[in-house]
Formats: structure tokens, sequence, C-alpha cells
């Protein structure tokens, strides 16, 4: 597959007027919403991110991250982009702020690097000023390098002690998952300034890596933090089948390729052992077949009372967002799939200050779930 190195410190682009597709009223379980599109035209959406009220930052995997004003339907290509490797599943991906964010405060990226020719995982912040970004800074370089062009990962998310988390997939690299010597196929835990975090799991270890949280994970796409629980959530792709849910817990192992609910792609074969083994977690939730998760959202509004604690997922393959209820104690005891109709490969998910929804999909928009009666 032919690849694109992307060096795009690019001219910013006069604010385009977009005019939005007339909206309509859906009824799901117990909630009636209206569903607008906001946008079109884009290249794939991989991530989103809410700065204030009305401004909404959108990475596309090849490369370009542009600024939505929600309310005047204005788009803006900004400048300051780094260089990203769009290669297969690679390009630019995830765009996070953490939760106590104002103006001016550092915004934070994944994005694939090319390194001697191979792709890696970084994790790195900016910030934004008059449409540039600037003041770039890796805190990651992850050591993931393959000659694969697939399972990248990631996906961010902040807790409220001032962490910041990410999550590389394996990689193509089967082994890699129970490597503790590499990132891949890990999650990440660090200070948002970049610093090791004198309390990860494995800090004392010779033999794993200081920054990794987690293990044992094939390609988590889907993030969120739960702050009223302290729980770190977790979606990842299995292979045919075998999607999963999980609740992330320092130094566990979530046990891929060693276990897992999925079967070989080239036959009607179980992926490793079996789908139990001493010493690795159990998901919370499995899809089989899969769905093909593209994002997590840990629902926390006000707009929609009825959703409040539940995670909403993209789902690329089969099309919907994927809405689950947790009990207290955290275990999945209800799924419910909206927006099959729409019949569109759903990538991120985001909730506006007020409680809306706002999602992407891979043919280039982005849409709005409001309550019925708000503009």
């Amino acid at each position: 597959m032919k690849r694109i190195i992307l060096t795009l410190c690019l001219i910013t682009l006069l604010p385009i007027l977009i005019y939005a597709a007339s909206p309509q009223t859906v009824t799901s379980e117990k909630v009636t919403f209206v569903l607008e599109k906001v946008i079109d035209d884009l290249g794939i959406p991989w991530g989103l991110a809410f700065i204030s009220e009305s401004q909404l930052l959108i990475t596309e995997r090849e490369g370009h991250i542009k600024l939505l004003d929600t309310k005047t339907k204005t788009l803006t290509l900004l400048q300051g982009t780094p260089e990203v490797l769009v290669d297969g599943q690679g390009g630019l991906l995830d765009v996070a702020v953490p939760p106590d964010f104002t103006s001016g405060d550092w915004i934070y990226f994944t994005f694939v690097r090319n390194k001697e020719d191979e792709g890696v995982t970084v994790l790195a912040r900016a910030k934004l000023t008059n449409n540039t970004l600037t003041q770039w800074q890796d805190l990651l370089e992850t050591q993931s390098a393959t000659d694969t062009t697939f399972h990248f990962g990631s996906r961010i998310a902040f807790d409220e002690k001032g962490h910041v988390y990410f999550g590389v997939g394996d990689r193509g690299v089967r082994p890699n998952s129970q490597d503790t010597n590499n990132h891949a196929g890990s999650v990440m835990r660090l200070t948002r300034d970049g610093r090791i975090p004198k309390d990860n799991p494995f800090i004392d270890r010779d033999d794993v890596l200081p920054e990794i949280w987690s293990y044992g994970h094939r390609n988590p796409q889907g993030m969120a933090y739960d702050p009223l629980h302290k729980r770190l959530w977790l979606i990842e792709h299995g292979p045919r089948g075998g999607d999963e849910i999980n609740l992330v817990l320092p130094s566990r192992n979530y046990g891929w390729p060693v276990i897992s609910y999925g079967k070989e792609y080239w036959g009607p074969k179980a992926v490793g052992e079996g789908t139990h083994r001493k010493g690795m977690e159990q998901p919370i939730k499995q899809y089989t077949p899969s769905i093909a998760p593209g994002s997590l959202l840990f629902y926390s509004g006000k707009a929609f009372p009825t959703w409040q604690g539940n995670l909403l997922s993209g789902a690329l393959k089969l099309r919907h967002i994927n809405r689950v209820t947790l009990n207290k104690e955290g275990k999945a005891i209800n799924e419910e799939r909206l927006l099959t109709d729409l019949d569109e490969r759903i990538r991120a998910l985001v909730e506006n200050p007020k409680g809306w929804l706002y999602f992407s999909t891979d043919s280039g928009e982005v849409y709005v779930i409001r309550p019925i009666d708000k503009k």
C-alpha cells in the first residue's frame, strides 16, 4: 500500500459556510431526540473534541485538523499540524482535552509517525493560538514499530488526578500484546506533561516498560473515564467476533492473543487456547459477531438523563451507536443499538457542554443528537 508522508503546515482556509441537512426526530428506548447533520464532505473525521461551547476540533486521518464553529457553521483548517504517516489504518488519530480545559490550555493528540519506514503511535500535545497549533511536545513516541499498517489504536482519556491514558494496538504482531518490553497491545499512563507517575504498576520492574498500565489488548479504539466511580473503560476490536468492553485496572493482563472470544479470519477456528485462563481478565461485555468499535463515550450529560452513566460506542462494521447500561458494580446489563437505519460507519463520539452528542462517520459527516425543541 502506498505510503504518504504529509507535512501539514498548510494555509488556513477562509471559513467555509456549511448548510446542515433537515433534522429528523428519532425514537429509541424511552428517549426521543432530534438527529441533524452538521457538516459533510470531510475526510475520515477520526477524532472530536470540544474546546468551548461551540468550537469543535476535528482530526482527519489524512492529516488535517479543522475547527468547526457549531453555532455559525463555519469550518477552518488549522496551521501547524505535525508530520503524519498516512498508511493503511494509520494517520492522524485522536484529539482530546482534559475535563478542566480552558482556552489556551494544552490539547492532546495521537498520530502515526514514520520511524525508519515503519509506523509508531505517538502521544503529543500542542496549544492553539489564532488558528495555529504551536509548542508541539512529544509526550511518548511508543516502542511499537512494525512493518504492518494496522492496529495503531488509539484513543485518549484523562482521570481526575492529572493523568493521561492512551492505548496502542498489537500492530499486527500478536505476541506483542504479551511482550511488555514494547508498548504495542498496551494502555499507557503518564502525567499530563509526559512524566512517568511514581505509582505506575510496573515502575520498579526491569522487564516491563514503566509507562504501561495494562497489557494483553488487541486494538483499543475507544477509551473513556468515569469520574464518579473512578473507572477507566476500554473497547477494543476482536478478530472475527470477540470485540470487548474491558474495565481497565493497573497491571492486569487482558489475554490477547492467548484467550479470545473471536475466531481466525481464515476459518472457523478459535484464536488462542480458549476464552478463559487464570491470571487473565474477562471482558464485562463481548460482541460476537463483531460490531467493529470505533470509539467509546461515558455519558454524563443532562440532556438525556436516561443515558447518564451509560457507555456509548460508534460501530463501524454493524453501523450504529451501541449503548450499554451498567449496574452499580460496573456490569453490563442492557444493550441498545441506535441509528441502524442511518447505515453509516460511526467513528467518533463526543459530548458538548450541554450534553448533546456529536458523532462522525467514515463518509466524512458530523451529526448532532439533541433534545427536541433545543437548538
